[in-house]
C-alpha cells in the first residue's frame, strides 16, 4: 500500500519550503523537490531543479522577510496528491516593508516509498498601485474623443474632478491617477498613458497593457 499523506502534512512541507526561502536555506529544497521535477514561477521561467537551487540565494543584508502558506486546497489521489494554496509575503527593505501575494500549485508524487514535488507552478496575484497626486486641472487637456479604428472610440470626461474612460456601447471607468499623464484602472491591470506631441498637446491615449500597446488617436 502506498504511504498515505495528508493536506496538514503537505500544508506543513510546504511552509517549511517557504521558511526557507529568506535564509536561502537550500536543505527543503533538495529533499522535496524530484531530482526530474518542472517548475514555473512568477517571472515566467521554466527551471529544472538544478536552476531552482542555484536561483534559492539569502535575501541581501538590510533584507528580512516571512512567507506565510493560507487558504490551502488539496486533491490526493493514490501516488498523486495536488495542494494549491496562497503565499502572502511580507519583506523589510532597511525599515520598510513592502507585502505581496502569490498563488502556488505543486504536484507531488510517491516513487520509491517518498513523496516529492514533481511539478510546481506559481503566479502572482494583481494588485493595483498607489494612487498618485491628481492635477484636476490639467484634465481639460485629455477630455476628448480618441479613435483605435474607424467605428471604435471612447471618450474621456471629467465629472466632479475625476477623470472616466467610456469605449462606446460600455460603461465608463474611473481613471486613476498614478503619475503625471498615467493613469490606471481599479482592478484591472495595465495602464493609460496621455501622449503628448512635441508642442506639448496630447494627441493620443496609449492603452498599455503586459507591455504592449494600443494606440487611441485623439480626434481633432
Amino acid at each position: 500500500m502506498p504511504a498515505a499523506i495528508t493536506q496538514d502534512e503537505l500544508v506543513r512541507r510546504a511552509q517549511e519550503l517557504m521558511d526557507s526561502v529568506a535564509s536561502g536555506t537550500k536543505g527543503p529544497w533538495e529533499k522535496y523537490f524530484a531530482a526530474d521535477c518542472l517548475f514555473f514561477d512568477e517571472k515566467g521561467r521554466n527551471m529544472d531543479k538544478k536552476a531552482l537551487l542555484a536561483d534559492l540565494q539569502p535575501l541581501p543584508s538590510g533584507y528580512s522577510g516571512t512567507i506565510r502558506v493560507v487558504n490551502p486546497q488539496s486533491l490526493i489521489l493514490a501516488d498523486t496528491a495536488i495542494l494549491s494554496y496562497d503565499m502572502n509575503e511580507s519583506e523589510t527593505i532597511f525599515g520598510q516593508t513592502v507585502t505581496a501575494r502569490y498563488h502556488e500549485t505543486d504536484t507531488w508524487m510517491l516513487r520509491n516509498g517518498t513523496w516529492q514535488i514533481v511539478a510546481g507552478q506559481v503566479l502572482r496575484y494583481y494588485e493595483d498601485p498607489a494612487p498618485g497626486r491628481a492635477y484636476p486641472a490639467k484634465y481639460k487637456n485629455y477630455a476628448g474623443d480618441y479613435e483605435l479604428a474607424p467605428g471604435k472610440t471612447l471618450a474621456i470626461s471629467i465629472e466632479e474632478n475625476r477623470l472616466y474612460s467610456q469605449k462606446a456601447g460600455q460603461k465608463k471607468i474611473e481613471l486613476i491617477p498614478e503619475a503625471p499623464d498615467l493613469f490606471f484602472k481599479k482592478g484591472q491591470e495595465g495602464r493609460q498613458l496621455f501622449r503628448r506631441d512635441e508642442s506639448g498637446k496630447v494627441d493620443a491615449l496609449i492603452d498599455r497593457r503586459n507591455n504592449e500597446d494600443l494606440l487611441w488617436k485623439k480626434r481633432k
